[in-house]
């Protein structure tokens, strides 16, 4: 079982135009179609579509839409009640698959609302709906006002001090202060995934541009996080594929271009296809593959619509491994080294 937890969960509502986005005109809409989001709501609907059983912790009271909308997917969830109303978030896609995506701030959660929160993922990590324990933690998405930007921080302690050896892995995916402050207090999830402007901004390693032209950059750059405690970097290059770094290995993985349609939620869709074949049993390279191959299946799907297992095509992308040199920071040779000196 994976839980994820939504701090700030949305309905995301896609409009699809039957041409490009023309500012200041009346435009007609081809289609339109609304979903429950979230990075980690993203995730949880992205697993429960191809046979992991997920459940989605977030806060919200119990008519609210984005609750209706996950019980008419079929999702798994256990939400805080609150009296404000969830956000609802505006996509606009064109033919040529540029998105345009409006975001809005989210109703806030005050220091005993993010306390509650917190509690209530802890007993849904200890037991799910089956009395499965978590194998995996995903902390996803955006914070909204009032939360602290160390919540994930926050979190990550709170479930490893509960459960000790057997806390479930913990996967960090999001960006600005949230990102940041899951690193404070000494927390290192077991598995980051930034995009190639997150990871410049969490490592302080070249820009955007710099690491999507150069991807032994980007693993120099993840392996900073490595050497800081982080388990994996799953780093996602745009044009240039992505990337995954570990303390053993690095590789990288691309494939032919997709006919995109939409591409929010691709990213979250990686990260399911990352956990799908982590728990599977699957090498860090063929997990590496799945996370590229199930982005790949949601951008050429409309919307928010996220892939099943069968929609994926993981034959179509190639994965090398990337040598590194033995005092490459974060590698095994350094580790030790490392542990050696001290």
């Amino acid at each position: 079982m994976i839980v994820t937890l939504t701090v700030n969960p949305s309905l995301d509502r896609t409009i699809e135009l039957p041409g490009p986005l023309v500012r200041g005109a009346v435009q007609r809409a081809a289609a339109i179609s609304g979903d429950p989001g979230g990075k980690g709501v993203n995730v949880s609907r992205a697993l429960t579509a191809s046979g992991l059983q997920s459940i989605a912790v977030l806060p919200g009271g119990d008519n609210d839409p984005v609750l209706s909308a996950l019980r008419s997917a079929g999702v798994s969830y256990a939400n805080l009640p609150i009296r404000s109303a969830l956000r609802s978030n505006i996509t606009l896609t064109e033919p040529d698959g540029t998105t345009t995506k409006i975001n809005v701030p989210g109703p806030a959660l005050d220091p005993s609302d993010q306390e509650a929160l917190i509690s209530l993922l802890v007993d849904t990590c200890a037991a799910g709906g089956n009395g499965i324990a978590a194998s995996w933690l995903v902390l996803a998405g955006s914070l909204p006002p009032g939360a602290s930007p160390d919540l994930y921080a926050l979190v990550a302690h709170a479930v490893r001090r509960q459960f000790g050896d057997a806390a479930p892995r913990i996967a960090v995916d999001s960006s600005g202060p949230p990102l940041l402050g899951a690193l404070m207090h000494g927390a290192t999830p077991d598995l980051l995934k930034p995009n190639a402007e997150e990871l410049a901004e969490v490592t302080g390693v070249g820009s955007e541009d710099e690491l999507e032209a150069d991807p032994l950059l980007a693993v120099q750059a993840a392996r900073t996080l490595i050497a800081r405690g982080v388990g994996a970097v799953l780093a996602t290059l745009g044009a240039k594929g992505a990337l995954l770094i570990t303390a053993e290995g690095a590789w990288q993985a691309t494939r032919p271009p997709v006919a995109a349609r939409s591409t929010v939620g691709a990213g979250d869709s990686s990260l399911a296809g990352y956990l799908l074949a982590d728990v599977a049993g699957a090498p860090p390279g063929d997990c590496l593959r799945q996370a590229v191959a199930h982005g790949a299946a949601a951008a050429s799907l409309p919307g928010t619509t996220v892939p099943t297992l069968a929609q994926t095509d993981p034959a179509a992308v190639t994965v090398t491994e990337i040598p590194l040199p033995a005092n490459t920071p974060g590698s095994a040779t350094a580790q030790a080294a490392s542990k050696e000196e001290n």
